[in-house]
Parts: C-alpha cells; structure tokens; sequence
C-alpha cells in the first residue's frame, strides 16, 4: 500500500509539472501536440517501462481531476484510477470512487460496474439531492428499498437475449455465477440457500433464492420470474414473507424483504396489487444485457435539470 501510495503521488506530480509547463510555455497537450511522446521518451530512456504515453496522458488527467494530492485515496491502486479517470461525468466518476473503497471491488469488477451503468440505475430511483448525495458518499444503506436497482444487470450469466429459458434454468446459471451476482446485489448480502421450502398444511412452497442482509439485518427472498410479474407473484410472496417472520426470523432481525425480480413488469398491476400489503415486497425487472447508458443518462439529466 506504502509503495502504490508513493507510485500514484509520483504520477500525480508528474501531471501536475505537465501542466505548469503548459501554463508557463503557452504550448498545449492537445490534439496533434508531440509533447507527451517527448515527455514518454525521456521518462522511458531515464528511468524504463510505465511510461507510455497513454499513462503520461493519465498522468496529467490525474491532476487535472484531483487538484489537491491530499483527496487521493490510498486505498485505490494506479490501475483502479485509469478506469475511474476514463468516466468523463464528475458525479458517476465520485460514486464509482466511493463505492470502490467501500465494496473494496477489484479493478475487474470496478469495470464491471462501470459497463453496466451503476450509477445510473441507482441514481434514477432518487431526487436530485439524492444523486448528489450519492457522488459525494457512495450509495448508503440505511433503508431497504437502498438495495433495489431497476433493473438489475445479469449479463455475467450469457443468456444470449432471445432464447427460450425456464425460471429453474435462470436460477441454476445465477447459482453457476454466484460470486457475480453479489456483485451485482451489493454490499451486505450473504447467500443462505434455494429453492428453501414452506411447508403450511402439507402443501409445499419453495423460495427460489434466500439472502441475510448484514447492514439491514434481515433476511431478502427472491423470487424468479420469466415475463411479467402477477398479481399472483406478488401475493405468493406476501405469503413467503409473513411465513418467515413468524418462523425464521430471530428476535433481533428486522423483517424480511421480497423482491420479485421479472423480464418484465406492468406498474399499473403492481401499484394496485402492493397495495395493503404491509410486508417489504419490491417488483423489478432483470435485463440479460448491458443497459443502454445514452438512454440512462438522459433520464438522469432530467432529473437533475427539475427545480
């Protein structure tokens, strides 16, 4: 950690000497500019590799973005910082940055993240304030509807689009890709079984996922769906949950969760039929596919231009 601080406050000072010179010469790192291949070539034949001239263009980006040393985190390596610095968007590239040190993500799954538009999807199921609040702090978990995204990513899983699959086949390819798919959950879950089962008189029930939520203290149910959520789904579930409240949950555990997580939802249908339910149920959709990030940001720039 000591030697990835000192290498990343190195490149940071180097970013910093790039652009005094601009200031101080009048000439420009821009397009058609040879400086940073002069300035790679001399790093290079002094002092060897990590030099390139796509790092010297980090380098200098670096500083540019983090004007003050002291806001570099010595929790992120050099290579987790070239990823964060591709994000050209100040409030996603502060969301990334926070979550990445709390989640401690790898710079594979930091990418990951990234391609599949996080930020946005979280972002979008709050107001204004909300989006600024989770740039500067990273997505809190203090309440439960903070562990939903609409939707949910499961491209990890390689489910090509337009194929004919069965809820049993989605669960097992999720089971197959576990470790991704807590991932794609976030902080906090923990896996405790599939396919659990209700017995009430001598009628079986089975829960095709069941989760423990460390930070909200809880168990999370979730339900599988191939095409649109019913009514029926959703009172299944009401049905799953008041059965663990009553039979699984301990005294110190706060109720349990549902998410019903379909190919497809109708809001109408769903607004009507959660209504008068008491319990956590949550209705959302999966795509088995990386989300459009044009579109995303739009709705998102919506938001934030609403008075």
């Amino acid at each position: 950690m000591s030697i990835n601080t000192i290498l990343v406050k190195t490149y940071w000072e180097i970013g910093r000497q790039i652009a005094d010179f601009e200031i101080s010469s009048g000439e420009s790192a821009g397009y058609g500019s040879g400086l940073f291949e002069r300035i790679a070539k001399d790093l290079k034949e002094k002092y060897g590799k990590g030099f390139s001239r796509s790092n010297i263009v980090y380098m200098r980006l670096l500083y540019q973005k983090y004007q003050k040393s002291q806001t570099l985190s010595d929790q992120l390596s050099w290579s987790h910082l070239v990823e964060l610095l591709s994000i050209d968007d100040d409030l996603a590239r502060g969301f990334y940055e926070k979550q990445c040190i709390k989640e401690h993500w790898s710079v594979r799954q930091l990418r990951r993240q990234i391609d599949s538009v996080l930020f946005h999807r979280i972002a979008l199921s709050k107001d204004k304030k909300g989006i600024l609040d989770l740039s500067k702090k990273g997505n809190l978990i203090e309440k439960n509807n903070d562990i939903i995204k609409d939707p949910f990513v499961l491209e990890f899983l390689n489910i090509p689009e337009k194929r004919k699959y069965s809820e049993k086949y989605l669960e097992q390819k999720i089971i197959d890709n576990l470790q991704l798919f807590l991932l794609e959950l976030g902080r906090g879950f923990a896996f405790v079984a599939r396919q659990h089962r209700i017995t009430l008189d001598n009628n079986h029930f089975y829960v095709d996922l069941v989760f423990y939520h460390r930070i909200l203290r809880c168990f999370v149910l979730i339900d599988l769906k191939i095409g649109k959520v019913t009514h029926q789904d959703i009172g299944q579930m009401n049905l799953y949950l008041n059965y663990f409240k009553k039979e699984e949950s301990s005294k110190e555990d706060n109720p349990p969760i549902g998410i019903i997580l379909g190919s497809d939802k109708d809001k109408l249908t769903v607004e009507f039929a959660l209504g008068g339910i008491t319990n956590n149920v949550f209705v959302t959709k999966y795509k088995l596919y990386l989300p459009d990030k044009k579109e995303l940001q739009d709705k998102l720039n919506g938001v934030l231009e609403e008075k």
